[in-house]
């Protein structure tokens, strides 16, 4: 197994999880660098990807149980015995154990959703796009729990805002996701969606999905689909998650990755 790759992606997440997708590795089981952090560039447009270089953490040795030593006998001396209790952690360890060990977030960061409502406005605004912007929060995800914040924009004649597959959406996102983060300086995981482009999109995958899944069985031979961002490569397999026929993987580099559906 390779032991460290460079690996590419529209950005620094998706370029780290094609890395540990080749790799075969969980993401706590690797050391990662940011080469480059990309840059999408303004709507899309005069964008980079993303470079990060990942190494596969050397696995730790196992650590032997502690015997406890036998008393030492000394002639004309009291029997002794050596006492290798480990020391308590430190107070700052104290507080990092307990750190790690407290429950995920579930809902989104304090103060992101207002910021995130406050910046799409002003980013409409300099465009000159007459539209309303409001927010809700998604159903808690099945897996992990989370809700998100979806910022939601209403008007009329929307449609340059959304673009090719939703590529201008997804830069539009990207763009206020980065003027969030630097305000709260913090990473931001809101979604934008507009006049409900996002729901659509996933209904319709996931109708595809299904039918993807029924040509697999049918040919018994894996069906590939079309390259997919990883928000929309998600829906697939969510969607065939507990499907009994088939089974679901990611496959390729950077913008060029694409889920496969093999029959069971």
């Amino acid at each position: 197994m390779k032991q460290e790759i460079e690996a590419r992606g529209p950005d620094v997440e998706e370029a780290i999880a094609s890395g540990l997708s080749n790799l075969g590795v969980a993401r706590d089981k690797v050391e990662i660098e940011i080469v480059d952090e990309g840059r999408r560039g303004l709507l899309g447009i005069g964008g980079r990807e993303a470079v990060v270089r990942i190494r596969v953490l050397p696995t730790p040795q196992p650590v032997p149980e502690s015997v406890v030593q036998e008393p030492v006998k000394i002639e004309g001396r009291p029997q002794e015995s050596v006492d290798i209790t480990p020391p308590a952690p430190p107070a700052q360890e104290k507080q990092e154990i307990a750190k790690a060990e407290a429950p995920p977030m579930t809902g989104p960061p304090d103060g992101e959703t207002e910021t995130a409502v406050a910046v799409m406005r002003e980013l409409l605004d300099m465009m000159q796009v007459q539209a309303t912007v409001d927010s809700h929060l998604t159903e808690p995800d099945d897996l992990t729990g989370r809700q998100l914040t979806v910022v939601d924009i209403h008007g009329d004649d929307l449609g340059s805002l959304i673009g090719p597959r939703g590529e201008t959406l997804d830069a539009l996102q990207y763009i206020s996701r980065l003027m969030v983060g630097h305000r709260l300086q913090q990473r931001a995981y809101f979604v934008i969606d507009i006049e409900g482009y996002r729901s659509r999109r996933e209904q319709a995958l996931s109708r595809l999905a299904e039918r993807m899944a029924g040509k697999a069985v049918k040919r018994g031979s894996p069906v590939t689909l079309e390259p997919m961002p990883a928000h929309e490569r998600r829906i697939i397999h969510v969607a065939l998650r507990n499907s009994p026929d088939v089974r679901t993987e990611s496959t390729g580099e950077g913008k060029r990755r694409r889920v496969r559906i093999f029959p069971k």
